[in-house]
């Protein structure tokens, strides 16, 4: 079954106190393309992370948050006290030489280089915050893929009516075709008579024979009707069994199949063909549109 590649997906989980939530969004893109945002403390999981996403998930844009809950200060920074406080005193020690009066601003100097830095947990937080964040992040993409799955499914339902109508509309050319070379016969000949008659002369039969087989060659559709009633074949069973990237197949087998169609009205002669034409390009135009949001 195919998959869309529009979807979303959540967990949370607690360790230490602490909440984990992580949130998955995905939308369409040609290729395989990862967001990944985390807090500063768990920076060093982005590898383990985007590896989990790649095994899981094959195209489209992925954007995955990870957020802490209720997290200390001590969890989340590290302090340089030793160099805050020689830079308090420092402070300290030219305004009293300069005589001024006025308080330092602890929080502003949080904001300089150094002073405030991520937190460095243990070797064992490491491993028990790397174990924790992975269990959730793959509960959020099983959500993530069972709402691509959902989508997908009404995708493939889709597919299947515009396939049928175009079916509906290959039945009335290849009927038509037999029909359209037969009524050239006979205008060519009712015109080639009359043109004649004045002269009074007699058409020659296999002239005439002659001119309608050139004619047949040259709008012969039975090979484009063949191979575009395979390639409707080939996009269903795409949609039952290529559950893996099945959207550049079907992008593929909908360009072929657009390939066909424009051959037909080409060699076409007759406006009924043409317009069954016309219709089958409006279907396969609404299969190549949403074969773009197929994993």
């Amino acid at each position: 079954m195919i998959s869309s590649m529009t979807g979303y997906g959540d967990a949370e989980s607690q360790f230490n106190g602490i909440t984990y939530t992580v949130t998955i969004k995905t939308v369409n893109n040609r290729y395989f393309k990862v967001n990944i945002k985390l807090p500063e403390a768990a920076a060093f999981l982005e590898e383990d992370i985007e590896k989990l996403l790649r095994s899981n998930l094959s195209r489209g844009t992925v954007n995955y948050v990870l957020r802490f809950k209720n997290a200390s200060a001590k969890v989340l920074f590290d302090i340089d006290e030793t160099a805050l406080r020689a830079l308090m005193e420092r402070l300290s020690r030219i305004a009293s030489s300069a005589d001024i009066k006025c308080p330092i601003d602890v929080g502003g100097l949080l904001n300089l280089p150094g002073i405030l830095e991520p937190a460095s947990p243990d070797e064992e937080t490491v491993e028990q915050m790397k174990k924790a964040v992975l269990e959730i992040s793959r509960e959020a993409i099983e959500k993530l893929k069972q709402m691509r799955a959902a989508e997908g499914a009404a995708l493939e339902a889709d597919f299947n009516k515009h396939c049928s109508a175009i079916k509906q509309d290959l039945e009335r050319i290849r009927a038509r075709s037999a029909v359209v070379l037969q009524g050239y016969a006979e205008r060519l000949k009712k015109r080639v008579n009359e043109l004649l008659a004045d002269a009074k002369l007699k058409l020659d039969e296999e002239t005439l024979a002659r001119e309608v087989a050139v004619f047949a060659e040259r709008s012969d559709i039975s090979e484009e009707i063949a191979r575009l009633d395979w390639h409707l074949q080939q996009l269903q069973q795409s949609c039952q069994t290529d559950a893996q990237a099945a959207g550049r197949k079907l992008e593929f087998i909908s360009q072929e199949m657009l390939r066909e169609a424009n051959t037909i009205a080409s060699k076409a002669s007759d406006t009924e063909i043409f317009s069954c034409v016309v219709d089958i390009k409006c279907w396969i135009d609404r299969i190549k549109e949403q074969a773009q949001n197929v994993e």
